[in-house]
């Protein structure tokens, strides 16, 4: 047990707008571990983190900072008298900059390909520059109650080939693999049970978040120009269902310049395992976002909408109708492939989409007050699609 050693060095999230999510694991309860956050020697703030008990030689410690408003840089770190981190900087930009988004999805059970496409992440960004936002469209790992999984699926590969989640805050999108839907004492989510909606430590220690069954993924936040909202595909809900006819509706959402939806599983897949697609029932999975979903997308005009679940890459651009002064389209990318297992056998033909590439890939989404780029590439660094919305 001793000495007391980091088995995962911070991972900040997206919990919102203007909060953030941090969670790390020690191999020892490390004595009265504080996260501290500030932007100026006058403003620090040390918050208690919430503790779960993983097994005897992992701790996992979660908190949540935040408010922070009008500040182009924020820095925390976790401290204690036993162990503590480095300081890490967090920028921040405003509406009117470049906002740069890492979209990746489906890297579960593929470390070795997940490890290429992170290379191809840095040589596509460089030594001096990062994206400011990871959009995680779900499925990190194959099993959520394996540590093994949760260290050589997602946490090395970050740490060995980048370490942006360290500084770049992840969106994270839930996926069928990412969370136990059960939302019993018991769950078997050991680092994915985000509490959206809850801010501060006193919340944190509520009975239903100290004893595992409170877990909301659902979620909207702004990104510079852009309003995305955060579908949790796998729990569908009376509550998911008004909070996305009400976000949608929203001011916030509807005065963007750029309105995206992401969920992980798409509401038109073509590609999938056949005997898994038709025997065992797994087309009728995303129905739902299909059938209830979409046409709500379509009548409040979203521009883009991100899923996963697919391992491989398509897009589609849609002509829909519209009371709307603004481009009467909708735009569905599916880009579930950062590393599992490719799916290559087509099971159904929507005959809609104008782009497939069936390998491993992800995406650079550039935001910048009135213009949206999507580039998407592969491993290598080849372009494979690119399109631009202007506003």
């Amino acid at each position: 047990m001793y000495p007391c050693r980091f088995h995962k060095l911070p991972m900040l999230f997206e919990h919102g707008d203007n909060y953030y999510y941090v969670v790390w694991e020690t191999s020892c309860t490390s004595g009265a571990p504080l996260l501290e956050w500030w932007y100026d020697d006058a403003s620090r703030h040390s918050i208690e983190p919430w503790y779960r008990k993983i097994d005897d030689t992992h701790h996992r410690y979660t908190a949540i900072f935040g408010p922070v408003v009008n500040i182009s840089h924020v820095y925390y770190k976790v401290n204690n008298y036993r162990l503590s981190t480095k300081q890490y900087t967090i920028v921040r930009r405003g509406e009117a900059e470049l906002n740069r988004v890492l979209v990746i999805a489906d890297n579960q059970d593929g470390p070795t390909e997940f490890r290429k496409v992170l290379t191809g992440i840095q040589q596509y960004y460089g030594a001096s520059s990062k994206p400011d936002t990871i959009l995680h469209v779900g499925d990190a790992v194959q099993n959520v109650g394996s540590l093994s999984n949760w260290q050589r699926q997602l946490f090395a590969p970050m740490e060995d080939k980048s370490g942006l989640h360290h500084t770049t805050p992840t969106l994270f999108v839930p996926g069928n693999h990412d969370h136990d839907k059960r939302r019993v004492p018991s769950n078997r989510n050991l680092y994915m049970d985000m509490y959206h909606g809850l801010y501060n430590t006193d919340e944190l220690g509520k009975a239903a978040v100290t004893n595992g069954s409170y877990h909301r993924f659902f979620h909207s936040l702004s990104v510079g120009s852009a309003r995305i909202i955060v579908l949790d595909a796998e729990c569908p809900s009376e509550e998911e269902s008004e909070f996305l006819e009400r976000e949608l509706q929203s001011l916030e959402f509807q005065s963007a310049r750029f309105r995206i939806v992401t969920v992980h599983i798409p509401p038109y897949i073509e590609f999938w395992d056949p005997y898994g697609w038709n025997k065992k029932n797994e087309k009728h999975w995303g129905e739902h976002i299909r059938l209830e979903y979409d046409p709500l997308f379509r009548k409040h005009n979203v521009d883009l909408v991100i899923s996963g679940h697919q391992h491989n890459y398509q897009r589609s651009t849609v002509s829909h109708n519209t009371n709307s002064a603004r481009s009467g389209t909708i735009t569905y990318t599916i880009v579930g492939g950062a590393g599992g297992v490719l799916d290559l056998e087509r099971v159904e033909d929507w005959n809609m989409y104008n782009v497939t590439y069936l390998n491993h890939h992800f995406v650079a989404l550039d935001i910048k007050d009135r213009s949206l780029s999507w580039t998407a590439l592969n491993s290598a660094g080849t372009v494979i699609d690119h399109f631009a919305l202007q506003h």
